[in-house]
């Protein structure tokens, strides 16, 4: 049976009563400890193993005679105290966040990321706002949602368009964004809102469902960061994309029709652009091989001029030496080059006395007449210069 059972007297024996157990008046009275129960046979008993601790907690802070705290004991509570009041001055700022330093509840100063130290609390206290995170705000009802109407805008033609868009922007300055705006996330909606109303309303009904929702996004852009700069928000505007952009649903299949039309006119003037370039670089190619075959013609031309002139000029000194030679010789070239090219019938009529009859096809174009001489094969070799002879000389006659 274990010893601290209350039936077992254990092995000091049975404690004293009466009178024996009774100590001097101004001596007090040990602490009994409540009956323990039993360890149960699974395992120690978690309740007594508690109040043990709590009895020696007791009696390190209160001493033996159990009456107020020792001055050791107030000494280190209040020294853990101050260090624990201490390190609420300690924090640490994330790589993608920024500290506000308050002081009394005024703006002190920014800390960037890494650890740091303030002035503990409620001298000082750090608010961590997220710098470089993407905040992205929808703008845009639809049928059922929250705000229908807010997409619905008047445009410049005065007609309403059905445009939903987002907004990305992100903190560029923490402490204006903690201090000078209640709700950042509220005034970055307005803001968006409010600027392409503005920006719609000076914009055409097609040029926003077509190819104008380019300029719309960036002038929307320009005018939201312009009023959130007035307003000192610190928000810093990155994007604004149109989403949806419809017409009216009891026009849209009007509208479904002209930007079919604008796009089969845009396909249009592309096929007749193509045409038209190659076309005009087909004219151009054309262009540039007659102008190259009359600079060839005229090369040609000038070089047989010169060769003509070149031949005239030794025919002519020639013929200074000997003019009758040349005169000759001239004539006779010239019938061969004339003669080479037509038909031809060579009869010797010597010695014959009836009349000569040709064939009718004689000089018709085809195969030469029988006894006809066939054209030469090819032209007569240019003439030589003739050398001039020599002249006797009177005294030798």
């Amino acid at each position: 049976m274990p010893w601290n059972d209350n039936a077992n007297p254990g092995p000091w024996g049975t404690p004293p009563s009466g009178d024996e157990g009774k100590r001097k008046s101004d001596t007090p009275p040990p602490r009994r400890e409540p009956p323990r129960r039993p360890t149960p046979p699974g395992g120690p008993d978690v309740e007594a193993l508690l109040r043990r601790l709590a009895d020696q907690a007791n009696r390190l802070f209160r001493g033996s005679s159990g009456r107020g705290l020792r001055p050791p004991a107030i000494g280190a509570i209040a020294a853990f105290a101050a260090f624990a009041w201490i390190l609420t001055g300690l924090y640490i700022v994330q790589a993608n966040e920024e500290a506000v330093i308050t002081r009394f509840g005024g703006y002190a100063r920014s800390v960037g990321p890494g650890l740091h130290f303030h002035l503990p609390i409620p001298i000082e206290r750090a608010e961590l706002v997220p710098v470089t995170n993407q905040n992205k705000t929808v703008i845009g009802g639809s049928a059922g949602a929250a705000a229908p109407d807010e997409s619905l805008m008047l445009t410049g033609d005065e007609n309403i368009v059905d445009l939903s868009f987002t907004v990305q922007w992100h903190v560029s300055d923490a402490a204006n964004y903690l201090f000078k705006v209640r709700d950042p996330d509220d005034a970055v909606k307005a803001v968006a809102e409010s600027a392409m109303r503005e920006v719609v309303g000076r914009s055409a009904l097609k040029s926003i469902l077509t190819n104008g929702r380019g300029d719309v996004q960036a002038q929307t852009a320009a005018l939201m960061q312009k009023i959130l700069d007035h307003y000192q928000t610190g928000i810093s505007v990155d994007a604004v994309q149109i989403q949806n952009a419809n017409p009216p649903q009891e026009v849209v299949p009007a509208y479904q029709d002209i930007a079919r039309a604008g796009q089969d006119a845009q396909s249009a003037i592309n096929d007749a652009n193509t045409y038209r370039n190659r076309v005009v670089n087909e004219a151009k190619g054309e262009a540039a091989k007659i102008i190259q075959a009359a600079e060839g013609y005229k090369v040609q031309v000038v070089r047989e001029a010169q060769g003509q002139a070149a031949r005239f000029d030794q025919l002519y000194a020639q013929y200074k030496h000997a003019p009758a030679v040349t005169r000759q010789r001239l004539y006779i070239e010239t019938m061969q080059e004339v003669l080479s090219h037509t038909r031809k019938v060579i009869v010797d009529a010597k010695g014959a006395t009836a009349p000569i009859i040709l064939p009718p096809d004689a000089f018709r174009a085809g195969q030469p007449p029988d006894g006809a001489a066939p054209p030469p094969a090819a032209p007569a070799p240019a003439p030589q210069p003739v050398q001039p002879q020599a002249q006797p000389d009177a005294g030798t006659r």
